[in-house]
């Protein structure tokens, strides 16, 4: 059934400078969930007269916040303490994602992470799954049951890990493909190829995530790129980035999480081929990985898109609001000063459009 929401509208055009705010403002939404018109509540066009109100006064109607990098298997590992990364992911992580080779963990778990994302305002997702391909299923059920707009994939990793969350490369790929097909384009949901990143991925499973990448139409690619010094371990390559451009996994479809230690010839190929660098300050300030400079993606001569994220389980809240607060900070120690609708733009209609949405 239609109905009218009245309240303080605000929303965003294409750029964060062209924001719109009524203060006596009016949404009506229909049977399907689709905003059908916005604006001054005394222009409300008359064919929703007839239309319930439901009267906010002056609280902020705004759109659903966006988180563009958030693991599922990790929602309980929220301040769980490291050295590093990468021994937070040996002590803490990997333990606690083979438990979702249980079915019955993992749909419990769902309900509680999905309910945790809403309570904090975020109504759509860019989603890692642990490696198990019941652990993906679940969450789309999940996610499918509530009409909630979630990106989500099946984590892919064969090396220097526990091998209860190993797959290898043909079953990774295969059960990606799956995945794709069962739940792809069904209601809100769509699907990731999800290597974990490159130290977790030999480049027979890179290869092939790449090749999904490119036959599947519309699917997503999201991975960790350059999140500590720790990881920058490849010899072979011209750096990082070139480890998963060789295999095809730079593309306006791919998100790539982190970017903190990025070089001026990594920035370009992200940029010519319209990837995503996802930034997440509070893991990054948590696990001491380092400040991603938002000033040096964004170099006029070979601008970066940049998206905005929680990454718990190492970020340390699932506010997007507060990741809002934490970019600041941390882009203030970087030596740039972001302002409020440049921030709620990145989370809202910057995410949409980083995820396609």
């Amino acid at each position: 059934m239609t109905a009218v929401i009245h309240g303080q509208i605000v929303s965003f055009g294409e750029v964060p400078s062209q924001v719109r705010h009524e203060s006596k403002g009016a949404l009506a939404i229909g049977d399907d969930g689709r905003i059908l018109w916005s604006g001054p509540r005394s222009l409300l066009p008359r064919i929703f007269a007839s239309a319930p109100v439901h009267d906010f006064g002056d609280c902020l109607v705004m759109p659903g916040l966006i988180d563009a990098h958030i693991h599922f298997p990790q929602y309980r590992m929220l301040a769980a303490p490291g050295k590093d990364l990468l021994d937070w992911l040996s002590r803490f992580t990997f333990p606690e994602e083979s438990r979702f080779a249980s079915a019955e963990y993992a749909a419990a778990a769902a309900e509680v992470f999905l309910d945790r994302l809403v309570s904090h305002g975020t109504t759509a997702a860019l989603t890692f799954c642990s490696v198990h391909k019941i652990c993906t299923d679940a969450l789309f059920v999940t996610a499918r049951k509530r009409n909630m707009a979630m990106v989500t994939g099946k984590t892919m990793m064969d090396r220097n890990a526990n091998p209860a969350v190993q797959d290898d490369p043909e079953t990774g790929a295969r059960e990606s493909e799956e995945l794709y097909r069962a739940w792809h384009g069904v209601g809100r949901l769509r699907y990731a190829v999800t290597p974990r990143f490159a130290v977790t991925s030999t480049e027979a499973q890179l290869k092939l995530s790449g090749q999904l990448l490119a036959s599947l139409p519309g699917v997503l690619m999201q991975t960790h790129l350059s999140e500590s010094p720790g990881e920058i371990v490849f010899p072979s390559a011209k750096d990082y980035t070139d480890v998963y451009d060789r295999f095809g996994l730079l593309s306006d479809h791919s998100l790539f999480a982190h970017g903190i230690h990025l070089s001026d010839r990594e920035c370009t190929r992200l940029s010519e081929s319209g990837s995503t660098v996802v930034h997440c300050p509070t893991s990054n300030t948590f696990l001491g990985s380092g400040l991603m400079k938002m000033t040096h993606l964004r170099e006029k001569s070979r601008p970066v898109h940049i998206g905005l994220a929680t990454d718990v389980g190492g970020g340390t809240s699932y506010s997007m609001l507060m990741t809002l607060g934490e970019t600041y900070k941390v882009q203030m120690l970087a030596g740039y000063k972001a302002t409020a609708t440049e921030l709620f733009h990145m989370a809202t209609r910057g995410n949409a459009e980083r995820l396609h949405i």
